[in-house]
């Protein structure tokens, strides 16, 4: 079991990630509420010293109020981009106990959200902003959104809320909340249950091209249900549900662990299938590119956080793929592949590199870990999109993320009293030693097959009737 796991058995319910940083030599560690501790490396936040002197920058076209972005493009007028915002909102939320101008940095953050809003949805944020010489505008007189921008935002305000509380000139919670509803109602189709491309999408129709169309790296798994729980709207779990079913059935179907960069539906067979070439983007808009290399980070994260069985799957293919596609070498992660797994680029790339390590962190192989992790740290410069998803994936590979919301539970396997996952004679040995008193039981719940609330021969003999069935496929 990786050490990252180590640090979180146990701990699913509690509201941050314990920290492995104490391996590594630390610098900063808190206790938020009292409860849960977490460190952060010393080699993260020399590094986060490095990003926010490089890219956080003060609005200085405006003096009423602090207002601050992430600049991701540098010689050209466009400055920022949602997605940049919310990384940064994330990144300051995350570092609130080392940097005592967290707290400043995040409202000012706020502040350029708030005055940036997208022209369809009044809580989401215009994805792109440029510099005209006099002001920071939005780029399209059409400033529409993108999800996976405020997706980010609205759960960094929840770590806000979290970090600082929401009784000050800001209540982050409810912001969140309107956020998040906001996406519910502009962001997500409601008949496939999935994240839409943006709120420019709202007006579409069922049959229309993008209507059915999601994005691989909108798949920020563990957010939805926070988002349910802290709205008390249960359709977030249909979009959970729904979007690992279309995350198994490619990844069934390829067996790599990658996904597409966009997924659209098939209307003649209902099946998601990936985008053809030039869809959106680009020609490689139904390959594993520069959109869907946050995959493994963004959707291991719901192992890593709560247990989710289907996220660990997906990292398992992921690591057995990499690893043997580079021959356990990092530095050959390449940028970019079909999903069979053939490069389609003969270079690598930070961003491409960075969310393996997250992928890593729910495997066993702990040496694979620390290679990955070595080349993230002393990879060198690069620019705004591979330096902040490594900033982002160093956070949690610390055990540093903030749980906002309470976590989803695994689901209990019928059965399956040693614990391991699946029901097997293994189950039947132990519930009989158990009954006799010549054993342990692992889980007690898992043995109640007869719904009278205890355990006892008659749930053996349901158990061994389930095994018979089971024998008979």
């Amino acid at each position: 079991m990786n050490f990252l796991k180590k640090t979180i058995a146990g701990v699913m319910a509690c509201t941050s990630i314990i920290s492995i940083g104490a391996m590594y030599g630390t610098t900063a560690s808190a206790a938020l509420d009292g409860d849960v501790e977490y460190t952060l490396t010393e080699e993260t936040t020399r590094f986060y010293d490095q990003w926010k002197s490089k890219y956080l920058v003060k609005n200085k076209y405006v003096t009423t109020e602090d207002q601050y972005y992430v600049l991701y493009s540098e010689g050209t007028s466009e400055v920022t981009v949602s997605e940049a915002h919310g990384y940064g909102m994330l990144i300051a939320a995350s570092m609130a106990e080392y940097d005592d101008e967290a707290k400043n940095i995040f409202d000012g953050m706020y502040n350029f959200y708030k005055a940036h809003p997208s022209s369809i949805g009044p809580n989401l944020m215009s994805w792109q902003q440029s510099d005209n010489g006099s002001a920071i505008v939005e780029s399209s007189p059409d400033s529409d959104s993108a999800t996976d921008g405020d997706m980010d935002i609205a759960y960094a305000l929840l770590m806000a809320d979290k970090v600082w509380g929401s009784n000050g000139e800001i209540n982050y919670r409810q912001a969140a909340i309107d956020v998040i509803n906001d996406i519910m109602t502009y962001e997500v189709n409601k008949e496939d249950w999935i994240l839409q491309l943006g709120d420019w999408v709202y007006w579409s129709e069922p049959g229309d091209q993008y209507y059915s169309a999601t994005r691989a790296s909108d798949f920020i798994m563990q957010y939805l249900p926070v988002y349910a729980e802290v709205t008390g709207d249960d359709r977030w779990m249909n979009v959970y549900n729904s979007t690992y079913d279309i995350i198994n059935s490619i990844t069934d179907e390829y067996d790599t662990g990658i996904l597409p960069d966009f997924i659209i539906k098939d209307n003649a067979t209902g099946k998601f299938i990936p985008a053809p070439p030039n869809y959106l983007e680009s020609d490689y808009d139904g390959y594993y590119y520069y959109n869907s290399c946050r995959t493994p980070w963004r959707i291991s994260m719901d192992y890593l956080i709560n247990g989710n069985e289907d996220a660990l799957k997906l990292a398992t293919k992921l690591n057995a793929f990499i690893t043997k596609s580079t021959n356990s070498d990092p530095w050959e992660i390449m940028a970019g592949y079909k999903l069979d797994g053939t490069p389609i680029e003969d270079y690598n790339d930070l961003c491409f590199t960075a969310p393996f390590l997250i992928s890593a962190a729910c495997g066993d192989d702990e040496e694979w870990h620390s290679e990955v992790r070595d080349v993230v740290v002393n990879y060198g410069d690069d620019v705004y999109f591979g330096d902040t998803i490594k900033m982002l994936c160093l956070i949690v590979d610390d055990g540093c993320g903030i749980v906002p919301g309470a976590s989803v539970e695994p689901p209990v396997v019928l059965g399956d009293v040693n614990a391991d996952g699946k029901f097997s004679i293994a189950d039947i040995i132990m519930l009989q030693k158990w009954l006799v008193n010549a054993g342990e039981i692992n889980d007690l719940k898992a043995g109640e097959l007869s719904q009278d609330d205890k355990v006892n021969v008659v749930d053996l003999y349901i158990m061994k009737q389930m095994l018979l069935e089971q024998m008979e496929k």
